[in-house]
């Protein structure tokens, strides 16, 4: 267990929380900053464990300022970006204006927006070309659904899809992998802990393949389904498991410290 424990410390653990449509520019403030508090009341030392969140578009300079203001130690991550870098594109929010906010990550081709807007392979990969232009580390999601895992087993779908999105761009590029299992998410049914590091396993063989090996080893690889306080430790100890994208919990201050923390708060 230790040696496993050991291989994963060699890339820093990121917990991010994706809001989704979730809280108003106030209520993100209110949130931030008792997410802070929470987690320094219980000692949580930040450079064990990264932690992201990723709020709507409308809370962004409202969160970016108050991280500013109070050093509040945590990542700033949109829910997405456009492929195009300005134009006549109504409702669309370029990677420019997300640089100019120091926002740091951006989530690509999550399963919602393949989903419901119909994100193709091929839209995924220009917009994670448009991050790496702009300074954005794209956390890049790939997942499979009910119906894929019967057909195709458990990481073809994912290898698939992270395969066409790394093309073209340079091997030095910093970039974030999450899997999500389209069948898990929101389910409160994860998948096991062995399942994900199968299939986080193959997703950094695919990394390997198309940049190189070195990119292969720094790149961090998430886990992202019905993510709670009381499964992520388990997943943390699996090698190629590298943090969490957390749902629905990130809304919920206690239970989304309880995630962080998942070092204490359960015997790792």
């Amino acid at each position: 267990m230790a040696s496993t424990m050991t291989q994963n410390r060699k890339r820093t653990p990121l917990i991010a929380g994706n809001w989704k449509m979730n809280l108003d520019h106030l209520q993100a403030v209110a949130t931030v900053q008792k997410l802070h508090w929470t987690l320094k009341d219980a000692g949580h030392e930040g450079d064990t464990v990264e932690v992201a969140i990723f709020p709507p578009f409308t809370d962004i300079r409202s969160v970016q300022t108050l991280i500013d203001a109070d050093k509040i130690p945590f990542g700033l991550g949109a829910q997405d970006l456009s492929a195009h870098d300005s134009g006549a594109y109504t409702g669309e929010i370029s990677g420019a204006f997300l640089s100019k906010l120091n926002v740091g990550y951006v989530i690509i081709g999550h399963s919602e927006r393949r989903e419901y807007h119909d994100e193709s392979d091929e839209i995924v990969a220009a917009k994670v070309k448009a991050a790496i232009k702009h300074g954005l580390v794209p956390v890049i999601c790939v997942g499979e659904t009910a119906e894929d895992l019967e057909r195709f087993g458990a990481s073809a779908v994912p290898a698939g899809q992270l395969e066409k999105a790394l093309e073209g761009i340079p091997a030095s590029s910093e970039i974030v992998v999450a899997y999500e299992p389209v069948w898990a998410i929101g389910s409160g049914q994860a998948a096991t802990p062995a399942q994900a590091q199968e299939v986080c396993a193959a997703l950094r063989g695919v990394i390997g393949r198309v940049l190189d090996e070195d990119a292969a080893a720094h790149t961090r690889v998430l886990y992202g389904g019905s993510v709670k306080s009381g499964n992520i430790a388990s997943f943390l100890r699996e090698p190629d498991v590298d943090g969490a994208l957390v749902g629905g919990a990130s809304l919920v201050v206690d239970e989304f410290a309880a995630i962080v923390r998942f070092e204490k708060h359960v015997g790792v």
